[in-house]
């Protein structure tokens, strides 16, 4: 356990002026992202030779810089990132935080002079997470925001990695890096930086109308000590889309707190209501029931012609930023007053471009009184590029090692015990059991499973293992693998730790192998079979040289996975487009898939045309029913489709 001392604080840079609200706010570390390969593709980033200027800037201010690059990365994009990370190798950065285990691969070959952060997109939740990031290479990991006091404490004394923990900011409904939500609605992947907050809108459930997953913003200001205490590493803000306003005064509180142990309750921010969430008392009240940022000052009567009124109780001044929220959540509605004059409460503002109607909220969300540096010196060499010959070498290789064309198999995932009584279920060569942990020690009592179908049986381990789980987990895969089931399905790289010794491993869809370079780390650590992730595209996969993949062919996408409960009326309910959504209570998780199944057999024999040869068939939440396994089956077989089903982005994409 790292011995308690001062933590890092460590602030966004989504901006110029957010970068000189950090510095001047009281940084002691900054976290930003260059144009591309990073998990903000909304904010303005930067470009090389503006990054190269910040970090000389940073280096003066004694600042360390650590860089996001903590997307999946496309196969197509392998010969672009090794330019990154041969730019980033010859800049002054603390850290690179990574998500895509493809980045940490090439890193730890051929840039070992980069230091790896896991991103909290990796989902370390635990200390075997943590523990297994020290053990490959990782020097610091950013531990999931769904954590108690309690298990962060029982983390700290069972790792010596370096911790990094959000304390104030946006929270995400879903477990980061278990979110495909925003890719399942269009194609814009949370996972790629480009997540349009699907958390945020209105859903309707029986007549209900509300964001009923709306996060409140974490606070934790006043836990400050206790997080030093346990031996916390660096306490991080997140806000790559906030303005250097919101930096720095958020900065300036927890600089307060950090260095003179002042005790401040709450910082005025001007975002949502505030949460500690498993860090406090109640998770109950940490969702929003109004999910906009900023301080409500009034509703709009009028809106023409580019002139917005709107009511108003306080003082406005030129610069104040402001903003309608619609249903949509959309941007269009953002605006800073400039031409505008204020009578009797009422505010008359010219050059509006957006759309408002009579009645609607309209929220501050800055003062923008602040101001700060909008320019940055100039810089190096920023034209760094890894010579052609070596990119070629180093893809070329990676590929050799991925070209077998993999023996053919067809695999069923079922989630309850009843499955194993239909006859359609022999026909596969491979059964993945993923049973909801009150129901393990029903298979390990039972007596209905012959031997043929006992040796098809891959025990799948659940993607949210708590710290206080650790050992019932390691248990039971010690008994299953007395009851001769020693092969096991992971939802986190790390769980291999917890497995008996000569047990055989493969990893699921929410261990991401998205290119080539991933694909290969998941093969040296030891996977049988991987899948490949349900939100990839069918243009991915060719690209690469990888045929091992096992491609899901029938699922329904966790769209959500969460450690937060929701109220709802009924497990079902829809958006606003009238699409329909089912809710799951799984292992005390949250898990929303939408009612229409992702179908995509009528591609199986393109695939197999193109070197594929692993379909998986997931049966997860469906009923148990032999002639629906049995009709799957068949459509595999002939490669045809199903009707009322969703491609999700096998053609359309992953942007």
């Amino acid at each position: 356990m790292p011995c308690a001392a001062k933590p890092e604080l460590l602030l966004p840079v989504g901006n110029i002026e957010s970068l000189y609200a950090a510095l001047e706010g009281g940084a002691d570390a900054i976290y930003l992202g260059l144009k591309a390969f990073n998990a903000r593709g909304r904010a303005s980033n930067f470009t090389n030779s503006q990054f190269a200027a910040i970090c000389q800037l940073a280096a003066q201010k004694h600042v360390k810089v650590y860089v996001t690059l903590n997307t999946v990365i496309k196969n197509n994009e392998l010969p672009d990132l090794l330019d990154t990370l041969q730019f980033l190798s010859e800049q002054r950065i603390a850290g690179v935080i990574i998500q895509d285990w493809g980045v940490f691969s090439l890193m730890r070959r051929y840039f070992p002079k980069l230091v790896a952060h896991a991103s909290t997109q990796m989902v370390n939740h635990n200390s075997v997470g943590a523990n297994h990031c020290q053990q490959i290479g990782f020097k610091r990991v950013v531990l999931a925001r769904e954590l108690t006091i309690k298990e962060l404490q029982l983390i700290h004394q069972r790792t010596n990695i370096e911790t990094e923990v959000f304390v104030h900011g946006a929270l995400c409904y879903s477990v980061s890096g278990l979110c495909l939500f925003s890719s399942y609605l269009g194609g814009a992947g949370a996972n790629r930086g480009l997540c349009t907050q699907p958390c945020r809108r209105f859903y309707n459930c029986q007549g209900q109308k509300r964001t009923f997953f709306s996060m409140k913003d974490n606070q934790l200001i006043d836990k400050i000590k206790d997080l030093a205490q346990m031996g916390v590493s660096s306490l991080k803000v997140e806000g790559r889309l906030k303005s250097g306003e919101y930096v720095y005064t958020v900065a300036q509180a927890y600089r307060k707190v950090i260095d003179d142990e002042m005790v401040i309750d709450s910082v005025d921010d001007l975002s949502r209501p505030k949460t500690q969430w498993f860090m406090g008392r109640s998770i109950a009240e940490s969702i929003a029931d109004n999910p906009n940022t900023g301080l409500l000052i009034g509703k709009v009567t009028d809106c023409h012609d580019g002139t917005i009124v709107f009511t108003t109780n306080i003082e406005l001044s030129k610069g104040n930023r402001m903003r309608i929220r619609t249903d949509a959540d959309t941007d269009q509605n953002a605006f800073v007053l400039d031409n505008f004059r204020v009578v009797d409460g009422v505010c008359t503002a010219k050059g509006f471009r957006g759309n408002a109607t009579a009645g609607t909220d309209i929220y501050l969300t800055a003062f923008r009184n602040q101001k700060f540096g909008t320019e940055l010196p100039t810089s190096g060499r920023h034209d760094v590029r890894m010579p052609l010959a070596m990119k070629k070498n180093i893809i070329g290789n990676i590929r050799k090692q991925l070209t077998a064309k993999p023996k053919s198999a067809t695999i069923v995932r079922i989630d309850n015990l009843d499955w194993m009584q239909c006859a359609a279920l022999q026909k596969a060569d491979i059964v993945v059991l993923s049973l909801p942990m009150l129901e393990w020690q029903n298979f390990l009592t039972t007596n209905k499973i012959n031997g043929s179908m006992l040796q098809k049986i891959w025990f799948e381990l659940p993607p949210f293992v708590s710290e206080t789980q650790i050992e019932r987990v390691r248990k039971f895969c010690s008994a299953l693998a007395q009851k001769g089931v020693n092969r096991f399905v992971l939802s986190h790289l790390s769980q291999s730790a917890m497995l008996p010794p000569h047990s055989r491993f493969a990893t699921n869809e929410a261990v991401y192998a998205y290119n080539d370079a991933a694909a290969q780390w998941l093969k040296q650590q030891g996977a049988e079979w991987f899948c490949s992730p349900a939100e990839n595209e069918y243009e991915n996969l060719l690209t690469g040289a990888c045929r091992e993949a096992v491609i899901p062919v029938y699922f329904r996408p966790r769209l959500f996975t969460s450690r937060m409960p929701i109220k709802l009326s009924t497990n079902q309910f829809s958006d606003e487009r009238k699409n329909r959504y089912q809710r799951h209570r799984v292992n005390g998780l949250t898990i929303i898939t939408p009612e229409q199944p992702v179908c995509i057999t009528q591609y199986a024999n393109k695939l197999r045309g193109k070197g594929f040869g692993r379909f998986l068939i997931d049966l997860t939440f469906e009923p148990t029913d032999n002639t629906h396994l049995t009709r799957l089956l068949k459509l595999l077989a002939t490669s045809e489709g199903i009707q009322g089903t969703s491609a999700f982005n096998f053609k359309k994409g992953l942007r």
